[in-house]
């Protein structure tokens, strides 16, 4: 019998309120940066829209400054979002009865955020419907593309986003959804989560030293995830 708490959009809607404040204090800091960057309002939300990853779009704001040319912004934002194709697929078996479509618009609008939060009731065994999968993602992708705005607009008038302490409010998100995730899984799974984030240390301090710490990282993480794929077959 399906858990009436993961089938209706309403439901996916009120379960992506706790990571909004996340993504509020990194849209708005993005917001600043792209206007300082010299993004006009339109870039500002086709980035939004289009590309719709944090990382990835401050990333385009500090090639674009440096000049990097259109080829590397392209392949740099493809190796940052790589992850997201492991994160569609973890979450993938939950939906593969829905039609091709339905499926691309689920997977392709998959964040961190909206993962953390679904992989929790897919760890416990729940069901989880594509009217509560779209609830949560499109929730997050609206609020988002509105912070960002939000940030642009007001981004003139705040020359030290830090200070408000803006960029830490993804670190407390993730937080509270690791913390959510760990409550549900088993002694054995947590033992081989915490060989998991070994590896990724250690492959991300080796990897570091041949390449810039943020594609050593999501490579680290990529690695990871595939050997952690691995170990639950």
């Amino acid at each position: 019998m399906e858990n009436e708490a993961h089938v209706t959009f309403k439901q996916g809607v009120k379960e992506c309120i706790p990571t909004l404040l996340g993504y509020a204090g990194v849209g708005l800091s993005f917001g600043i940066v792209a206007v300082a960057s010299g993004f006009s309002m339109l870039e500002i939300i086709l980035l939004c829209l289009l590309v719709y990853a944090g990382a990835a779009q401050f990333i385009i704001c500090a090639l674009v400054i440096s000049g990097t040319p259109i080829s590397a912004i392209i392949l740099t934002t493809f190796i940052v979002n790589s992850r997201m194709f492991l994160l569609s697929m973890t979450l993938a078996p939950s939906y593969k009865n829905y039609s091709l479509l339905n499926r691309i618009g689920l997977s392709t609008l998959v964040t961190d955020e909206t993962f953390g939060v679904a992989i929790t009731p897919h760890l416990k065994g729940e069901k989880i419907n594509d009217r509560w999968l779209h609830g949560l993602n499109i929730t997050a992708y609206v609020f988002w593309t509105f912070a960002c705005i939000i940030g642009a607009v007001f981004g003139k008038y705040i020359h030290q986003p830090e200070a408000l302490g803006l960029d830490f409010a993804i670190t407390a998100m993730f937080i509270f959804l690791a913390v959510s995730q760990f409550e549900s899984l088993r002694r054995s799974k947590i033992n081989t989560y915490f060989v998991l984030i070994i590896c990724v240390i250690v492959m991300m301090l080796s990897l570091s030293l041949f390449m810039p710490s943020y594609l050593a990282i999501i490579l680290a993480s990529t690695i990871a995830a595939l050997i952690g794929v691995v170990m639950e077959r």
